[in-house]
């Protein structure tokens, strides 16, 4: 007799295996992480590993298909909101936040390491995509509404935030005395200067 199989528990099992992943690709960068230190950090064996992820590079692309999911889902987030201005400005916050969490350095130089495997390049693409889309409705909102320049056209407006918040998680992972959290009002401040009329 074969075994049901309980959603919720499979993708909370698999949600554990990608958080455990996540914290060591940080610590040890994607080549120094083997599947037996994801297993200890997950508290699973090999085999309810492979059950899951058939190789460490399905993982890594997986924890990047789960970011690009949360940016996609982020636009119910903003859906109701009429403040264009103020939604562009929090989605450089929450970059900011997300670059705060302190296993992102590491892990944004694990990815550095393999982006140029075709599979880690075409996600890094599909993520530039995502929060580009996310973000340029925003801005053509908020120049229709005369809140920001518009002597750029919504796209190049666009390249210039996700440049502006892409550099920021670069130099976060690069730069231990530069801080998501130190910096995140600077941040902010540099893309509402940008961004003002």
């Amino acid at each position: 007799m074969a075994r049901t199989v309980d959603p919720a528990r499979h993708e909370a099992r698999r949600l554990v295996i990608i958080d455990a992943a996540l914290t060591v690709f940080a610590e040890r960068g994607y080549d120094g992480t083997t599947t037996a230190a994801i297993c200890r950090q997950a508290g699973i064996g090999s085999g309810t590993f492979f059950h899951y992820f058939p190789t460490k590079l399905e993982l890594l692309l997986a924890i990047l298909t789960l970011g690009i999911q949360e940016v996609r889902h982020a636009e119910a987030r903003y859906a109701d909101r009429t403040d264009a201005l103020g939604v562009v400005l929090d989605i450089v916050r929450q970059g900011a936040d997300d670059a705060a969490d302190p296993r992102m350095p590491g892990f944004v130089r694990a990815v550095g390491g393999v982006m140029h495997l075709p599979d880690v390049a075409a996600k890094l693409d599909e993520d530039t995509h995502a929060q580009q889309e996310l973000i340029r409705p925003w801005v053509e909102r908020a120049q229709r509404a005369g809140e920001i320049r518009t002597d750029l056209t919504p796209d190049r407006i666009t390249s210039w935030l996700y440049l502006l918040t892409d550099g920021f998680l670069g130099r976060v992972a690069v730069d231990e005395g530069f801080t998501a959290q130190g910096e995140k009002a600077t941040l902010v401040e540099t893309a509402r200067r940008f961004l003002a009329p």
